[in-house]
């Protein structure tokens, strides 16, 4: 009988863990403001576009000073959040990711979000269980929640699961980089039992 087994170098985990950053799921904010354009900078790190040198004190403007919806309010954070993983600040983005849940503990992106701060925050545990509940409530870029589970059960050295976690991320959204340059990492064999 023969079963698919993963070979996978391990000299390599560190290194990927530390070189693998986790992705933030960005919240859309409508309007003209400043949680607007806090928003639309959120979602263009996505595209490789960096964010301004003031787009953290823009969001935090918004924050403090715009009339926001509850929604809106907890997408800024969550914007916000996504900016400062941008900037590796993993336990300042976990604060917003908390304030976001606070506000609308039912928006599904705040989850995943928290979570792959957890992962930058190598929480490894707690992340891949906010991830599942974000999943679980529905997630506009699952591909990402995937992803950032991934690299938390690569985290924890539990390699069958980071991977289909990765080949789901790559099979969500073909194309994109950072699960097919995990998926690079893995050589799928056969072997007899």
């Amino acid at each position: 009988m023969n079963t698919r087994a993963l070979s996978f170098a391990t000299p390599l985990l560190a290194a990927a863990l530390l070189a693998a950053q986790p992705a933030g799921a960005a919240f859309t904010v409508f309007g003209n403001g400043l949680a607007q354009l806090c928003s639309e900078t959120a979602k263009n790190l996505e595209h490789g576009i960096a964010p301004p040198p003031r787009a953290i004190e823009d969001c935090t403007t918004a924050i403090e000073y715009e009339n926001l919806r509850s929604r809106d309010l907890a997408g800024t954070h969550i914007n916000r959040g996504i900016l400062y993983m941008s900037r590796a600040n993993y336990a300042a983005a976990k604060r917003d990711f908390d304030t976001a849940l606070a506000i609308a503990p039912t928006v599904g992106e705040a989850y995943v979000d928290r979570g792959a701060a957890l992962v930058g925050l190598r929480s490894f545990n707690d992340a891949i269980a906010d991830i599942d509940h974000g999943l679980a409530l529905g997630s506009e870029e699952p591909e990402k929640a995937y992803f950032n589970r991934g690299l938390a059960n690569e985290g924890l050295d539990n390699i069958p699961a980071a991977y289909r976690d990765y080949a789901r991320a790559a099979e969500l959204k073909p194309g994109w980089a950072p699960p097919l340059n995990e998926l690079s990492r893995f050589t799928v064999t056969s072997k007899g039992t």
